[in-house]
């Protein structure tokens, strides 16, 4: 069945070619292709058994055939409750994505059929990532999602979209090239341990505690900068700004909303359960670089002029909690930042598909040229409120349950740490707010907003914005194609919000997997997890 899940994409993606001449079949058959997607994935949820992975099966659905029998590399499948989240996340984004860029004005040069391919080819490259049980070809597929998201940025971005998808690549392949050496430095350890090189996870993870841990600290230093370049955490952030303002808004949407989570994923499924004693003598180290990026991301993204780069700063916030939740080592920390995962794909791919829609009515990615949208467009305002006030974790929205599970579940490792992580929930509610004052409340005022208007009563009058759209030169609101794309994403975030239990209770067998595998003392709460 995984097998099918990533040929799909791929398969969908190849028949771009023969059909770019024909953008409506193009469109059309990309679409089918992700819809077929997601019911895969939904028929691997319900067969999915968390009963069985709590009683000790740690992966679901295996494949595995020999690939280079050489270097003891398998193409091996399998997936854990983490794994299954984040495959539903991306399986659930892209046809609402493709639904957004179906009408999309794309550079000149460009077609669609080359841009449906390209993202296409992203969601197969992810679930590659998130399917393979063999280090060597999660490797493989860390480094080949790079390239089908270098091209969308490169050719579909931005003015500046050229220095942005080089920037991009390039850190991201340095921190590949740097786990390559881990990668090689695994396979000899393994083979003095085991009298046989192996790639495989479960081999890997049986002699974890075997390993020296000033080995593991080696080891595991080529993994955590290839991940914390690719989540990212400060200091490694600086590539996500330039990339996801310059990306073309669906693009960001998957580079920030999941491909970033294969840092975060890499922390859980790898460096933890491979190198556990240099993970907790690391931790003291991540936690404080988590720390530094909450604050750090908040304050900087109240500076922000650009609203692409505003979200893309507020990302790094969020990641500082979801490594905060990875390094705390309770099973309600790692829950949390399992389930924040999914919650800030579904949170800032949503206020990135708001901006991306206010940008395409204004024609500007400035915030100081919008004020007053609200009265001229009341679905687009009250839309954009709901994807802030899920980003700011507003109790009642998919964000606020796992950022209470990592706080709660980090307090008793972590309680200073906590503490000061909490700070940046008021600056959350502060940067959310800030910006929806400046684009949505007060008169009607910045330039992209008065350009759509035509002036009541000649040149210079004031403008009255409910005779302007009446007249018919009022600032857009949603198209129904529109708003029925936001329709699941809005349901979704609400109703996480009240139930995130069936979503809890796949993660928390595989949480409780990763605990053991740790060997460390789970400091839960009498009554286990929360759901």
């Amino acid at each position: 069945m995984l097998i099918i899940l990533l040929l799909v994409p791929v398969v969908g993606a190849l028949l771009m070619y023969p059909l770019r001449h024909n953008v409506p079949a193009a469109k059309a058959t990309a679409m089918a292709t992700a819809l077929l997607e997601f019911v895969l994935v939904v028929v691997i949820w319900v067969g999915y058994s968390p009963a069985a992975a709590a009683s000790g099966t740690r992966f679901q659905y295996e494949f595995s055939v020999p690939w280079i029998p050489a270097f003891g590399t398998h193409l091996a499948f399998g997936i854990d409750g983490i794994a299954l989240v984040l495959l539903a996340l991306t399986a659930f984004l892209v046809p609402g994505l493709m639904l957004f860029a179906w009408a999309e004005k794309l550079p000149e040069g460009r077609t669609a059929s080359g841009y449906f391919a390209l993202l296409l080819a992203t969601e197969a490259t992810l679930v590659g990532v998130f399917t393979a049980t063999d280090v060597f070809l999660f490797y493989v597929f860390f480094e080949a999602m790079l390239i089908p998201m270098y091209f969308l940025i490169g050719r579909f971005g931005g003015p500046n979209r050229q220095y942005a998808s080089v920037k991009f690549f390039l850190y991201s392949l340095l921190g590949g090239l740097i786990m390559l050496a881990s990668l090689i430095g695994l396979y000899v350890t393994s083979g003095n341990i085991l009298g046989q090189g192996t790639f495989t996870w479960s081999e890997l993870q049986s002699i974890a505690h075997q390993v020296p841990e000033s080995t593991q600290i080696w080891l595991f230093l080529g993994f955590f900068i290839a991940f914390a370049i690719k989540a990212p955490l400060v200091p490694f952030h600086t590539w996500l700004p330039d990339a996801g303002a310059e990306a073309p808004i669906v693009a960001a949407v998957l580079l920030v909303g999941v491909l970033d989570k294969v840092g975060t994923y890499g922390f859980l499924r790898y460096t933890l359960p491979l190198f556990p004693e240099a993970s907790r003598t690391m931790a003291p180290l991540v936690i404080t670089l988590a720390v530094i990026g909450v604050l750090y991301g908040a304050l900087l993204a109240v500076g922000q002029k650009d609203m692409s780069r505003f979200v893309a700063y507020t990302s790094i916030a969020h990641f500082g909690f979801i490594a905060l939740g990875t390094f705390a080592f309770s099973s309600q920390a790692f829950a949390g930042a399992a389930l924040y995962m999914v919650n800030h794909g579904l949170s800032t791919g949503m206020l990135f598909v708001m901006v991306g829609l206010l940008v395409a009515r204004g024609g500007s990615r400035l915030i100081s040229d919008y004020g007053g949208v609200a009265k001229l467009a009341p679905v687009l305002a009250g839309c954009l409120l709901l994807a802030g006030m899920s980003s700011l974790a507003l109790p009642g929205t998919n964000s606020f349950v796992s950022e209470f599970l990592v706080l709660v579940g980090s307090f008793p490792n972590e309680p200073v740490a906590t503490i000061i992580a909490t700070v940046g929930i008021i600056f959350a509610a502060l940067y959310i707010l800030w910006f929806y004052q400046q684009t949505m409340q007060g008169p009607v005022r910045g330039q992209a907003v008065l350009n759509s208007l035509e002036p009541v009563g000649g040149p210079g009058a004031m403008i009255d914005p409910a005779v302007a759209a009446r007249r018919g030169g009022g600032f857009p609101d949603l198209t129904k194609r529109e708003i029925g794309a936001l329709a699941p994403l809005i349901v979704v975030i609400v109703v996480l919000g009240f139930f995130p239990g069936p979503v809890l209770d796949v993660i928390n067998p595989s949480v409780q997997a990763t605990m053991t595998e740790l060997g460390l003392p789970d400091p839960v709460p009498a009554g286990g997890i929360a759901r």
